[in-house]
Protein backbone atom coordinates (compact mmCIF):
# COMPACT_ATOMS: atom_id res chain seq x y z
CA UNK A 1 0.00 0.00 0.00
CA UNK A 2 2.99 2.29 0.41
CA UNK A 3 3.78 4.91 2.98
CA UNK A 4 0.81 7.15 2.21
CA UNK A 5 -1.45 4.58 0.60
CA UNK A 6 -3.78 4.55 3.59
CA UNK A 7 -4.55 8.22 2.96
CA UNK A 8 -6.03 7.47 -0.44
CA UNK A 9 -7.57 4.11 0.47
CA UNK A 10 -11.32 3.97 -0.05
CA UNK A 11 -13.37 2.62 2.88
CA UNK A 12 -14.55 -0.94 2.40
CA UNK A 13 -18.32 -1.49 2.76
CA UNK A 14 -17.53 -5.03 3.93
CA UNK A 15 -15.66 -3.66 6.96
CA UNK A 16 -18.67 -1.56 7.98
CA UNK A 17 -20.97 -4.53 7.45
CA UNK A 18 -18.68 -6.78 9.55
CA UNK A 19 -18.53 -4.17 12.32
CA UNK A 20 -22.32 -3.85 12.35
CA UNK A 21 -22.74 -7.64 12.46
CA UNK A 22 -20.34 -7.80 15.43
CA UNK A 23 -22.34 -5.01 17.09
CA UNK A 24 -25.63 -6.86 16.47
CA UNK A 25 -24.18 -10.01 18.02
CA UNK A 26 -22.97 -8.02 21.05
CA UNK A 27 -26.45 -6.50 21.46
CA UNK A 28 -28.18 -9.88 21.14
CA UNK A 29 -25.86 -11.56 23.64
CA UNK A 30 -25.41 -8.50 25.90
CA UNK A 31 -21.65 -8.97 25.54
CA UNK A 32 -19.82 -6.22 27.43
CA UNK A 33 -16.56 -7.87 26.42
CA UNK A 34 -17.17 -6.82 22.82
CA UNK A 35 -17.05 -3.10 23.67
CA UNK A 36 -13.23 -2.68 23.49
CA UNK A 37 -13.02 -4.52 20.14
CA UNK A 38 -15.93 -2.55 18.66
CA UNK A 39 -14.47 0.72 19.93
CA UNK A 40 -11.03 -0.11 18.53
CA UNK A 41 -12.65 -0.90 15.19
CA UNK A 42 -13.99 2.65 15.05
CA UNK A 43 -10.74 4.29 16.21
CA UNK A 44 -8.37 2.55 13.83
CA UNK A 45 -6.58 4.32 11.00
CA UNK A 46 -7.61 4.43 8.30
CA UNK A 47 -11.22 4.49 9.49
CA UNK A 48 -13.65 1.80 8.36
CA UNK A 49 -15.81 4.50 6.75
CA UNK A 50 -15.67 8.15 5.78
CA UNK A 51 -18.26 8.94 8.45
CA UNK A 52 -18.60 6.73 11.52
CA UNK A 53 -21.13 8.91 13.36
CA UNK A 54 -23.88 6.28 13.11
CA UNK A 55 -21.56 3.52 14.33
CA UNK A 56 -20.45 5.70 17.26
CA UNK A 57 -24.13 6.20 18.14
CA UNK A 58 -24.67 2.45 17.89
CA UNK A 59 -21.75 1.79 20.24
CA UNK A 60 -23.09 4.34 22.72
CA UNK A 61 -26.47 2.60 22.52
CA UNK A 62 -24.83 -0.74 23.39
CA UNK A 63 -23.12 0.85 26.41
CA UNK A 64 -26.41 2.29 27.65
CA UNK A 65 -28.24 -0.99 26.99
CA UNK A 66 -25.70 -2.89 29.11
CA UNK A 67 -26.23 -0.42 31.96
CA UNK A 68 -30.03 -0.73 31.75
CA UNK A 69 -29.87 -4.53 31.52
CA UNK A 70 -27.66 -4.58 34.63
CA UNK A 71 -30.26 -2.56 36.51
CA UNK A 72 -33.12 -4.73 35.24
CA UNK A 73 -31.26 -7.90 36.22
CA UNK A 74 -31.01 -6.48 39.73
CA UNK A 75 -34.80 -5.84 39.64
CA UNK A 76 -34.28 -2.06 39.52
CA UNK A 77 -36.53 -0.48 36.93
CA UNK A 78 -35.69 3.13 36.12
CA UNK A 79 -38.26 5.63 37.34
CA UNK A 80 -38.93 8.75 35.27
CA UNK A 81 -40.52 11.68 37.03
CA UNK A 82 -43.24 13.04 34.80
CA UNK A 83 -46.41 14.99 35.30
CA UNK A 84 -47.73 14.07 31.86
CA UNK A 85 -51.46 13.53 32.17
CA UNK A 86 -51.48 10.36 30.00
CA UNK A 87 -49.39 8.60 32.65
CA UNK A 88 -52.09 9.11 35.27
CA UNK A 89 -51.46 7.07 38.41
CA UNK A 90 -48.99 4.72 36.69
CA UNK A 91 -45.30 4.76 37.45
CA UNK A 92 -43.31 5.85 34.37
CA UNK A 93 -40.16 3.86 33.55
CA UNK A 94 -39.14 5.30 30.17
CA UNK A 95 -39.77 8.45 28.17
CA UNK A 96 -38.34 9.30 24.76
CA UNK A 97 -39.24 11.50 21.80
CA UNK A 98 -40.54 9.39 18.91
CA UNK A 99 -42.45 9.60 15.67
CA UNK A 100 -45.03 7.24 14.21
CA UNK A 101 -43.70 6.58 10.70
CA UNK A 102 -46.60 4.38 9.58
CA UNK A 103 -49.22 7.05 10.27
CA UNK A 104 -49.86 9.19 7.15
CA UNK A 105 -49.42 12.35 9.27
CA UNK A 106 -46.21 10.93 10.86
CA UNK A 107 -46.92 12.62 14.18
CA UNK A 108 -44.18 13.20 16.72
CA UNK A 109 -44.54 13.02 20.47
CA UNK A 110 -43.31 10.99 23.44
CA UNK A 111 -43.33 7.28 24.02
CA UNK A 112 -43.95 6.61 27.69
CA UNK A 113 -43.54 3.14 29.14
CA UNK A 114 -45.45 2.85 32.38
CA UNK A 115 -46.13 0.08 34.84
CA UNK A 116 -49.39 -0.69 33.01
CA UNK A 117 -48.90 0.20 29.37
CA UNK A 118 -46.99 1.85 26.55
CA UNK A 119 -48.55 5.12 25.52
CA UNK A 120 -47.80 7.63 22.77
CA UNK A 121 -48.48 11.24 23.67
CA UNK A 122 -48.63 13.27 20.50
CA UNK A 123 -50.57 13.80 17.32
CA UNK A 124 -54.32 13.65 17.12
CA UNK A 125 -54.69 10.37 18.99
CA UNK A 126 -52.96 8.75 21.93
CA UNK A 127 -52.79 4.99 21.44
CA UNK A 128 -52.29 3.03 24.65
CA UNK A 129 -50.97 -0.51 24.51
CA UNK A 130 -51.57 -2.38 27.77
CA UNK A 131 -48.78 -4.86 28.55
CA UNK A 132 -51.14 -7.84 28.67
CA UNK A 133 -51.97 -7.23 24.98
CA UNK A 134 -48.37 -6.86 23.78
CA UNK A 135 -46.93 -10.22 22.79
CA UNK A 136 -43.52 -9.09 21.58
CA UNK A 137 -41.21 -6.10 21.22
CA UNK A 138 -39.12 -5.96 18.07
CA UNK A 139 -36.24 -3.49 17.95
CA UNK A 140 -34.76 -2.88 14.54
CA UNK A 141 -32.44 0.05 14.02
CA UNK A 142 -34.05 3.03 15.74
CA UNK A 143 -37.54 1.50 15.50
CA UNK A 144 -39.55 -0.19 18.23
CA UNK A 145 -42.41 -2.39 17.09
CA UNK A 146 -45.01 -3.41 19.65
CA UNK A 147 -46.62 -6.61 18.33
CA UNK A 148 -50.08 -7.21 19.75
CA UNK A 149 -51.03 -10.65 20.99
CA UNK A 150 -53.71 -13.09 19.83
CA UNK A 151 -56.55 -10.60 20.27
CA UNK A 152 -54.72 -8.21 17.95
CA UNK A 153 -54.00 -10.97 15.40
CA UNK A 154 -50.36 -9.90 15.06
CA UNK A 155 -51.11 -6.23 14.53
CA UNK A 156 -48.50 -3.84 15.74
CA UNK A 157 -47.53 -0.29 16.38
CA UNK A 158 -44.17 1.09 15.26
CA UNK A 159 -42.41 4.00 16.90
CA UNK A 160 -39.21 5.57 15.57
CA UNK A 161 -36.81 6.74 18.26
CA UNK A 162 -34.24 9.48 17.75
CA UNK A 163 -31.28 7.31 18.74
CA UNK A 164 -30.14 3.71 18.93
CA UNK A 165 -29.75 4.09 22.71
CA UNK A 166 -33.41 5.06 23.11
CA UNK A 167 -34.55 2.18 20.90
CA UNK A 168 -32.34 -0.42 22.62
CA UNK A 169 -33.13 0.72 26.17
CA UNK A 170 -36.82 1.18 25.40
CA UNK A 171 -37.00 -2.37 24.03
CA UNK A 172 -35.24 -3.80 27.10
CA UNK A 173 -37.52 -1.96 29.52
CA UNK A 174 -40.66 -2.86 27.54
CA UNK A 175 -39.68 -6.55 27.47
CA UNK A 176 -39.12 -6.45 31.23
CA UNK A 177 -42.53 -4.84 31.78
CA UNK A 178 -44.21 -7.47 29.57
CA UNK A 179 -42.61 -10.27 31.61
CA UNK A 180 -43.75 -8.55 34.81
CA UNK A 181 -47.31 -8.26 33.50
CA UNK A 182 -47.40 -11.95 32.68
CA UNK A 183 -46.28 -12.85 36.19
CA UNK A 184 -44.20 -15.79 37.28
CA UNK A 185 -44.30 -18.91 35.13
CA UNK A 186 -45.39 -22.12 36.79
Amino acid sequence: MGLFGWLTRKPDAGEVRAWREAWSQAVASLDAGALPTLDAGLRRQPPIADDIEVEEEMLDGLRQLLEVEGELAAARLPVVDTTHRVVGADRCHFSAPVSVPDDPAQPTGRLLLTSARAVFAGGARTPALPWHRVSEIVQTGRDLIFVLGPAGDGEGQRFRCNSFAEALCGAAIAQHLIRQARGPRL
